[in-house]
């Protein structure tokens, strides 16, 4: 199967360069697009898991193609490097942008207050936690981590937030939520698991809220 799936990749795929060769697979089928969909996916799920295991640079881009069963080449031509593939699996793992686009204006710190909780109380801290925690220190990672925080969180705070300095207060608000990673590790969560859920959910609204709002409150 695996390859199979790679010699489709190398030869009837036109955008690596040159015509598809007629003879690579019978006519008329139309398997093409679901092989590369499927190998892209297993390429995204397996750097989620070894840079979950390694860090970003404990892990190469051959051992991710190996882990995927497929060719090393695709990750350059689906991704473009291996930062760009930690990038896009950040992207997949992250619900922030959903999270602050769904819903009322209104009820926004709170929703952001509830994830915040979701986050403290999560048994397993999940990949992306993993992924990030393990990575942090790598300069490209930096990089990469800025953007996402950028286009994921800052961007699409300020597009909910009417009146002055809304870039300011997006950032405020964001550095609330990205400040659990310091946090977790340095500190630990303790403190916070021991806290009631509800009065926690109820300061964390009160610190978006003021965070967000235009006007400092009184």
């Amino acid at each position: 199967m695996a390859t199979g799936e790679k010699t489709l990749v190398k030869r009837d795929e036109p955008d690596i360069g040159g015509p598809p060769d007629p003879g690579a697979r019978p006519a008329g089928r139309r398997d093409r697009p679901r092989d590369r969909e499927a190998t892209r996916r297993r390429l995204l799920e397996a750097a989620r898991d070894l840079f979950g295991e390694h860090g970003y640079d404990g892990v190469t881009v051959r051992m991710i193609a190996a882990a995927a069963d497929a060719n090393v080449a695709l990750v350059h031509r689906y991704f473009g490097s291996k930062a760009g593939l930690f990038a896009e699996v950040l992207e997949g793992e992250s619900a922030l942008a959903g999270l602050i686009c769904a819903g009322d204006a209104a009820t926004l710190p709170r929703r952001l207050a509830e994830h915040v909780v979701r986050a403290v109380h999560r048994t397993d801290p999940g990949p992306l936690p993993r992924m990030i925690d393990r990575s942090v220190g790598s300069p490209e990672v930096q990089a990469v981590l800025s953007e996402h925080t950028e286009r994921v969180l800052v961007e699409p705070l300020v597009a909910r937030l009417d009146g002055p300095d809304a870039r300011a207060r997006a950032t405020l608000a964001a550095q609330l939520i990205m400040g659990l990673g310091p946090l977790r590790r340095t500190v630990g969560m303790g403190d916070l698991h021991a806290a009631d859920p509800a009065e926690l959910t109820d300061r964390l609204t009160a610190m978006f809220t003021a965070a967000l709002s235009p006007r400092v409150p009184r």
